[in-house]
């Protein structure tokens, strides 16, 4: 597995991620404990050693389950977790890693990361100076190694980065959700900020395994995905048709392909999660994948007018 080095904290992490918020349970319909325990060990066993969730998965479900999984290799890993966008006094995030240390059961988190920024879903404004002396603090205390920005757009990387060393940024983005790629891929890259790409199969719709007539569950947070909703899911539907012979000529699952599309990338590592073992060591093994520049040519050609749009978020939830 090939490893990305963060500039700050010098912390290595595998370009494949396993990402908990399925193993939360809330937003999701089906999900079992056990499975979700297995998942994340065979993931491990396959080469994967970083591991991401956050204390709003399950109000720290997930967290106990990555624990319950892989306590007894936490020499070997690499855990991410993140402070709610609710958390963001100063008080708050020192209580929230306090949780979150409980919950993970140990006594360092490698990368703490806001989840969302201050004021959103109706949250508080805290100013982002108070959240970040705050995590400075933490990583100074020995509580935390590495600091890291979900959701964040460029003003407000920009911002963090002025206040402290920010290390990682996590946005949404695959093949059909590219709009990181404008400003904040580059800006990333030009300052040495890793890029921990969630949602890199679209939620299941880059892997070829829900036709036109699927129905989600109620529960299901996906029926708020736009990229699932009418008409851009035919659209994209369309596009994972049009990929299945690019993906068999190269002998890779559609799932492989479009993580190493995402993984492949300079600075760019690949959130995903995994129900089961079976799918946990499929995303691992996209991550000795790096496709041609004639691959991803085509693979950005057949995407590019439906993954450039203009919405902030990829869920219908008001922010």
């Amino acid at each position: 597995m090939r490893t990305l080095t963060l500039r700050h904290s010098g912390l290595e992490l595998s370009h494949i991620i396993a990402g908990g918020w399925q193993a939360g349970r809330d937003l999701w319909v089906g999900i079992d404990d056990d499975e979700s325990v297995a998942a994340l060990r065979a993931a491990f066993e396959a080469g994967i050693t970083t591991f991401d969730t956050a204390e709003d998965y399950g109000a720290g479900h997930s967290e106990r389950i990555l624990a319950r999984a892989l306590g007894d290799h936490r020499d070997a890993i690499v855990i991410a977790t993140k402070v709610s966008w609710d958390h963001l006094r100063r008080d708050q995030i020192m209580e929230a890693c306090e949780r979150s240390l409980q919950n993970l059961g140990t006594d360092v988190i490698d990368l703490y990361q806001i989840h969302w920024p201050a004021g959103t879903f109706g949250s508080p404004r805290v100013p982002l100076e108070e959240s970040m002396e705050a995590l400075e603090r933490l990583r100074q205390q020995g509580k935390i190694r590495a600091i890291g920005v979900s959701n964040f757009d460029l003003d407000q990387l920009r911002r963090a980065c002025a206040l402290g060393p920010v290390d990682a940024l996590q946005p949404p983005y695959s093949l059909l959700w590219r709009q990181a790629e404008r400003e904040l891929l580059p800006s990333c890259r030009e300052h040495g900020i890793a890029v921990l790409a969630y949602s890199p199969l679209a939620q299941g719709l880059l892997t070829g395994a829900f036709g036109p007539d699927h129905r989600l569950e109620e529960g299901d947070n996906r029926v708020d995905n736009r990229l699932w909703q009418a008409p851009v899911r035919a659209q994209a539907l369309a596009i994972v048709e049009a990929m299945r012979p690019l993906a068999h000529a190269h002998g890779l699952s559609l799932a492989k392909l479009a993580l190493a599309w995402v993984a492949g990338r300079p600075g760019v590592a690949a959130i995903v999660g995994a129900r089961t073992p079976a799918q946990a060591r499929e995303n691992a093994a996209a991550g000795d994948v790096i496709p041609t520049p004639r691959l991803r040519a085509q693979l950005d050609e057949l995407t590019a007018d439906l993954a450039q749009n203009d919405e902030p978020v990829m869920w219908t939830w008001s922010t």
